[in-house]
């Protein structure tokens, strides 16, 4: 079971992490082999599938993904905690987002799904369309 403090520590580090746009720092919130998600994978990653496996692949994505934005900045707005998992309601770059996270065993995240309202996730996260 995740329990509240973990669950408010998680979201305190991993949206600082994101706003230091320090990459290693947010890596390390996840396992080698982990799995994300997200529509903006697709755009950013040209990966139609909208999903990525392991730190290289994803390191990759998000270090374009910084890039583009180089404003990044994110905002909690909620935490939920689940059975085995944490929902992060935020403000992004685009506008609100959810991610589900997913944790093994060492507290590390081995899958990630990342949401966004409808219309917000095309285009780069610098709002131009993905070449």
């Amino acid at each position: 079971m995740i329990e509240r403090g973990f669950a408010d520590r998680f979201a305190q580090e991993w949206i600082e992490a994101w706003n230091s746009h320090d990459l290693e720092r947010i890596l390390a919130h996840y396992a080698d082999d982990f799995v994300m998600s997200s529509p903006r994978i697709a755009t950013i990653a040209e990966e139609p599938s909208g999903i990525l496996k392991g730190k290289s692949a994803v390191g990759g994505y998000w270090k374009k993904a910084l890039a583009l934005a180089p404003e990044l900045r994110f905002e909690l707005i909620e935490t939920f905690v689940g059975a085995d998992s944490v929902v992060l309601h935020y403000r992004g770059v685009r506008g609100p987002a959810a991610e589900v996270f997913f944790f093994g065993a060492d507290g590390r995240v081995v899958r990630a799904s990342a949401s966004y309202l409808e219309g917000t996730f095309e285009g780069s996260l610098d709002g131009s369309r993905a070449r």
